[in-house]
């Protein structure tokens, strides 16, 4: 119900995941007037497989996180939580606000056993032609060294399970490669993380490095994870749009707008990996449960991307794996 736009992108969206995966199931969570209009041309044999579930109200976007959780009861968000909490459904998908997901999935999912805070992670292309795990990215904006190590460990997990990478190279977000540089909690995460031998631990890495591939886990805190990321995301799509642009076309002669389409074509299939839409949904990893952000801004091919985030994470089992490797990692004193 939530988001920019509400129903008109996710029950669409929702159909769509459903056409695109025979063994996927959903409960569409929200107010059955704002959703029926949507669902009304859906094909019978999709509708068999989704359940509308009532909801009294939404959270709004711009709710501070302690009145979001003390008025959450009868919402949508509250309502879909406890779905997954009882056990009727195995993900929650929302494009609601960030802060009121990540404070009532924690208090109603529970953090797994050594983890202090859930972090949100997505995975992006990188320019050696596979992929990076990126966390923290919104969920906490300060994070501990504790914490910068259990997102490591989780984001080691997360890069053998959905990216299938074999011991996993893991850095951390800095302002400069030298041991020496950094705020406290860094090098003293960094300090955990080198003398840890079942993490492949190898150093500290910068912001341009984000998408070179020169590591599979980059680890930073939710403020810094946040910035990096829709920095990235805004000059993306802004690249994209001037490759739509229509500009002087008219003035060209034929040879030059045929070669400009044809750079277009190549540099449109070279970085349209890095369009945000084709990766929307960050996982809220670290809970007991499966919980996916999505973009609030998301159109409908972006939703149903973070939907696919949902089942790939239910299929690979990423809670179960990642209390596995944090128990075997982690001291208990941890």
């Amino acid at each position: 119900m939530s988001g920019d736009f509400g129903p008109c992108i996710t029950v669409p969206a929702a159909l769509q995941a459903l056409a695109s995966t025979s063994s996927l199931y959903l409960l569409i969570v929200g107010q059955p007037d704002a959703i029926a209009p949507y669902l009304a041309k859906a094909a019978p044999a999709l509708q068999q497989r989704l359940r509308v579930i009532p909801a009294e109200s939404v959270i709004p976007n711009d709710a501070k996180l302690s009145h979001a959780i003390r008025t959450s009861k009868g919402t949508s968000m509250r309502i879909a939580l406890d779905l997954v909490k009882n056990g009727e459904a195995q993900a929650v998908v929302s494009a609601g606000n960030t802060g009121a997901l990540m404070g009532l999935a924690k208090l109603m999912l529970k953090p797994l056993d050594g983890i202090e805070r859930p972090a949100l992670m997505t995975v992006l292309p990188n320019q050696q032609k596979s992929k990076t795990v990126v966390l923290d990215l919104g969920a906490n904006v300060e994070s501990s060294s504790a914490m910068l190590v259990q997102f490591a460990v989780m984001g080691a997990v997360m890069a053998e399970e959905i990216v299938g990478i074999t011991s996993p190279r893991i850095a951390l977000l800095n302002i400069g490669e030298e041991e020496f540089k950094g705020l406290d909690n860094i090098r003293e995460a960094a300090a955990v993380l080198k003398s840890t031998p079942a993490i492949n631990y190898i150093g500290y890495l910068e912001g341009n490095d984000l998408l070179t591939g020169k590591t599979d886990v980059l680890v930073c805190d939710g403020f810094v994870g946040n910035v990096t990321l829709k920095t990235m995301e805004g000059v993306v799509r802004m690249f994209l749009s001037l490759l739509k642009s229509p500009g002087e076309k008219r003035k060209r002669s034929w040879w030059l707008k045929l070669l400009g389409r044809l750079i277009q074509k190549r540099i449109a299939k070279r970085f349209g990996d890095l369009n945000p839409d084709q990766y929307n949904g960050a996982c809220l990893v670290g809970l007991r449960g499966t919980v996916i952000k999505s973009h609030g801004a998301a159109n409908q091919k972006a939703f149903a991307v973070a939907i696919e985030q949902a089942v790939q994470a239910v299929q690979r089992q990423i809670p179960q794996r990642i209390a596995l490797r944090l128990e075997a990692i982690l001291p208990k004193s941890d």
